[in-house]
């Protein structure tokens, strides 16, 4: 019975950090994945807009937000976690391509190998660059 409700709940997790922008027009941006008001919101450079443009058009704003925790951790808290930590970059495109758990708590991260290394690095550059 326990194994039958951990599988349950492993599909069900699988579901929902699933691509989410089956629902969305093509014009439509993700309002989540942009920042509104910078005195709120982590500041990142221009530079490193391309990551979050990216972040937006994937399933990441389905488990993650800028500022505060949801399923996953808030991507200010992974810069905060990881600013001062050698190879933090490498770490974290290889943790979003084949996923893991146990650095956040128990909810596994559902890993992403149909994105291009490069985009991930993109994404995992603009998130190491926000700041509180």
């Amino acid at each position: 019975m326990k194994k039958t409700i951990i599988i349950i709940f492993c599909s069900l997790l699988a579901m929902a950090c699933g691509n989410s922008n089956d629902t969305k027009g093509q014009g439509q941006k993700d309002s989540a994945a942009t920042p509104s008001d910078s005195s709120s919101s982590p500041t990142a450079s221009v530079a490193n807009e391309k990551g979050l443009e990216l972040i937006g058009a994937s399933d990441c704003m389905t488990c993650h937000k800028l500022t505060e925790s949801s399923t996953g951790p808030a991507y200010s808290a992974v810069a905060e976690k990881y600013r001062n930590t050698p190879h933090a970059l490498d770490t974290l495109v290889e943790k979003v391509i084949t996923g893991g758990s146990g650095h956040w708590g128990t909810i596994p991260m559902t890993g992403h190998p149909m994105l291009p290394k490069s985009d991930v690095k993109e994404m995992v550059t603009y998130i190491l660059s926000l700041k509180k």
